[in-house]
This record gives C-alpha cells, sequence and structure tokens, in this order.
C-alpha cells in the first residue's frame, strides 16, 4: 500500500469521524410506558387464516410473532360481534332490561378463538376486544348497522372460560363515522359515553374482573383530542385505563396531554394495494412511509402502543392494509409496512420504557428505550436523502455489546455495524432508513432508579 493511500483512508476515516453527531441516552429519565405493537384479524380474517393450510400458517405466524425471525407483535385486537346468530353471542333480545339474557356461544367466534390460542402460544399477553357495536336492540336506532345511541362482560367471562383474559375492553369503534355495517356513534362531546363509562367500569368490577377500560377509538387524532378533553373535563378518565385512537383522518402527532392515561393507536391503514417496496416515491402502502409515522408516534407523540388494521390474508393484493399476504395462496410474503413495524416490534417488549435522548441530527428521529430486562433499544429512522452517522453515549447504562440492524431499499432488517468503544456505540444510518440498535447491559451496566416524566421530547423532521 502506497503512502498516498494510506493517506486517503487516513482522511476518509477523520472525515467519517468528523461527520458523527453525539446523542446521549439518559436512562434515568423515563417517558411514556410501552405495551407494545399489534394487529386484528376481525371481520372473518381470523377465520381464514384458520382455514389456511398448516404449513402457510406456521409461516404467517412466525412472520407475525417471532421475536427472532419475524415482527414479534405482541397485541391482538379481537372484535365482540353484534349480528344476529352466530356473530353476538347475545343475538336476541330478551325482552325487557330486567329479564335475563340468553347467550349463545359456539367455542370459535368467527375464528377469534382459534387465533388467540396461537397468539398466546408466542407469548403475547395483551388481548382487546372492542365492540363495533352493541346489538341492534340494545340501541335507539334498533339495527346493528344504523347510527344509534349506547348500550360486555359476558364475553370477557366466555373467554376467561376458554383459558385467555382479555386485557382490555372497548365499547366503541369510530363513532365519529357512519358505515354501513356495525357502527355505534356519540356526538361531538362525547355525553353518550359519558354516561356509559362509570356503568360499565362498575359491571366489570362487580363482574370481579380486572380487565382495563378504553376510550373511544375515533376515526383520527384530531376528533379523539375532541373526546378526549371532554371525557377529561366530566370526570370520565378515573374510569378508564387507555386513551384509543385510529389514525385514519389524523395521524398521532403530538401528545394527548389532558390526561396521563396511556395512549393507543389501535387501527391504521392505507387505501391502496399491498405492496413489498420499501420507498420508491413517498407512496402511502410504501414500508418508509410506515416507518416514520411509527417514528413520529412513539417519540413525537408519546404513544404507549401501535396497532396497524389486519395482519394475514389471503390473495388481497389490492388492499394495502394488512402486513402479510400469501399472495400465490399459500406462502406468506410480508409488506414493506410490516418491515417498518418490525424494526421498533421485535427489540422494544411490552413493559419497556421510552427514555431521554440529547442531541439532534437533521432529518433523523431518535427514539431510545429500555426493556425491563435491562436492555436498551435505539431506533434511528432518518427520512433525508443522505445518510447520517451517530456516536451514541449512555447515562445510567454500562453497555456490554451492542447490536444494528437496518432496513432501507434494498436491505431488510438486515445486520448492520454498531461499533462499540469506550462506552459509546457509532451507527451509520442510510438515507430513508430505519436503524434499530440493542445493546446489552455489561457487568458494570446496571437499571437506574427512574424520574418518569410526560414532557414531551419532540423531533422535527424535514
Amino acid at each position: 500500500m502506497t503512502i498516498i493511500t494510506k493517506l486517503a483512508i487516513l482522511g476518509t476515516l477523520a472525515a467519517s469521524v468528523a461527520g458523527q453527531t453525539a446523542i446521549t441516552v439518559n436512562v434515568s429519565t423515563q417517558y411514556q410506558h410501552i405495551d407494545g405493537f399489534g394487529f386484528s384479524q376481525a371481520f372473518g380474517r381470523a377465520k381464514e387464516f384458520q382455514n389456511a393450510g398448516s404449513t402457510t400458517q406456521k409461516t404467517a405466524l412466525d412472520y407475525l410473532f417471532s421475536t427472532t425471525t419475524g415482527a414479534g407483535f405482541s397485541i391482538i385486537r379481537n372484535r365482540i360481534g353484534s349480528g344476529g346468530s352466530g356473530d353476538s353471542i347475545e343475538p336476541n333480545s330478551p325482552g325487557s332490561p330486567s329479564s335475563s339474557p340468553t347467550y349463545v356461544w359456539d367455542d370459535d367466534d368467527s375464528g377469534q378463538l382459534w387465533f388467540t390460542e396461537q397468539a398466546v402460544s408466542y407469548g403475547v399477553k395483551t388481548i382487546y376486544a372492542d365492540a363495533w357495536s352493541a346489538p341492534g336492540f340494545m340501541k335507539t336506532s334498533g339495527s346493528e348497522s344504523t347510527s344509534g345511541y349506547l348500550l360486555l362482560v359476558k364475553y370477557v367471562q366466555l373467554y376467561a372460560s376458554a383459558g385467555y383474559n382479555i386485557t382490555h375492553l372497548g365499547f366503541l369503534n369510530e363513532p365519529d363515522y357512519q358505515v354501513s355495517y356495525s357502527q355505534m356513534q356519540i356526538s361531538s362531546n362525547a355525553q353518550e359515553a359519558i354516561s356509559f363509562i362509570p356503568v360499565l367500569y362498575n359491571t366489570v368490577k362487580s363482574a370481579g374482573l380486572s380487565v382495563e377500560l378504553t376510550c373511544c377509538d375515533a376515526v383520527g387524532w384530531a376528533m379523539q383530542g375532541t373526546y378526549t378533553t371532554a371525557l377529561v373535563n366530566a370526570g370520565s378518565t378515573q374510569y378508564l385505563d387507555v386513551i384509543t385512537s385510529h389514525s385514519y383522518s389524523a395521524d398521532a402527532t403530538s401528545p394527548l396531554s389532558q390526561t396521563p392515561l396511556r395512549k393507543w393507536n389501535t387501527e391504521g391503514g392505507p387505501s391502496t394495494a399491498f405492496m413489498t417496496t420499501w420507498y420508491s416515491n413517498g407512496g402511502t402502502s410504501e414500508g418508509f412511509t410506515w416507518a416514520n409515522k411509527i417514528a413520529v408516534a412513539m417519540v413525537n407523540a408519546q404513544l404507549s402502543a401501535y396497532l396497524f388494521w389486519e395482519g394475514f390474508e389471503i390473495q388481497q393484493s389490492q388492499s394495502g392494509s394488512h402486513l402479510v399476504d400469501a399472495l400465490d395462496g399459500t406462502n406468506p410474503t410480508p409488506s414493506g409496512i410490516f418491515w417498518a413495524f418490525a424494526m421498533w416490534s421485535r427489540y422494544i417488549r411490552p413493559g419497556a420504557h421510552r427514555v431521554a435522548t440529547t442531541g439532534t441530527i437533521s432529518s433523523v428521529i431518535i427514539g431510545a428505550f429500555q426493556n425491563s430486562d435491562g436492555s436498551v433499544v435505539v431506533v434511528f429512522t432518518n427520512s433525508g436523502t443522505s445518510s447520517q452517522s451517530a456516536k451514541v453515549s449512555f447515562s445510567g447504562f454500562t453497555s456490554g455489546s451492542a447490536s444494528a440492524w437496518v432496513t432501507n431499499q434494498g436491505s431488510t432488517f438486515a445486520t448492520t455495524s454498531a461499533t462499540l468503544s469506550g462506552g459509546a456505540v457509532t451507527v451509520a444510518v442510510p438515507a430513508r432508513g430505519v436503524v434499530t440498535v440493542k445493546l446489552v447491559a455489561g457487568d458494570s451496566g446496571t437499571t437506574p432508579s427512574t424520574t418518569t416524566t410526560l414532557a414531551t421530547s419532540t423531533v422535527t423532521t424535514t
């Protein structure tokens, strides 16, 4: 090697070091608790999954729930049926509010009981049961599919008798949106919900159930903000555990700071076709589009959970609102959006907390989390057109090892370089790419006493 070549290499290395941005992760300051990431198999998709061939089933389940080769999703959302026979557990009116109801339970729940069993076998512990509507006879409209105003405990008990604990219970789904199928509406001041929430709370407690209650699964975060303000002003949040919303009409971009209750995005998805593309032109079904949505929601809006709409479907390429599709009828294929979620969900586990970071990188959102086992995960989402390099130091944590993975156009959850030296780790984040770094504590690593705060940590992207 010539002297000139050596000088050129040294010059490149010096430039690389000079281009590194110093970031500090302080695990002693905690922000929101993390419940996890998930999806639903409602409206017959669980039954479709159940009816698939065993090899197709296993491959799709591994993609969705494996923490070594898949996304490691940790939350499922089941629909509480409200239609006629075979859908609702109470399809017929008992005649009067004081009459004893007759429940109908088929030990199947449109395939959702089987699906719940599969998810639990992979370690899933969070099961969100949500009602799109009450049965028609319980509503002022008299119809499951017509807008009406409110009337869930038996469903939770039936799942418990089958050996599965519903952990979260919701009584609304998009109450600000009229559709031609099961629905319930509430007014913008949430008065109907405000009246019903104490009744549901007391019924749940009287039944001896420890299920957590949610509200209100609005179509988007702007309307959910309006509902949340109304709930807070009425004192209704004392009965609730989680504020829930969808992200169709408005994404989660800033905190709903009216209440310290945890916030979940419980549904979202594009209206465009299923795609495996990570990035081409910023389309609504592209992976990086959703990578940026998730980063903004988890860091800027301080979400505790993010759920997509559906998980697995078969030959439904016209829709991008599911994460995995057996496009040929047999072999499951993950979408680009699937890998956007996996960069967060595989290693940021339920029970983690987001922790503080200082330092910024142009066009990069940085989210740092400490798991309950003490490991630290840092996710870099670069929306810029050039690669960035970061040197990450730690306060209150000593790393013994570091591993990193990258997803961008051309790489899917691929191992990438993470250089650990002097207690700091150096990584490069490609343009329109996501890098996830997992650090395991060394011998001197500690899980420190912490300060929990709801202070906003907002990153502006360009």
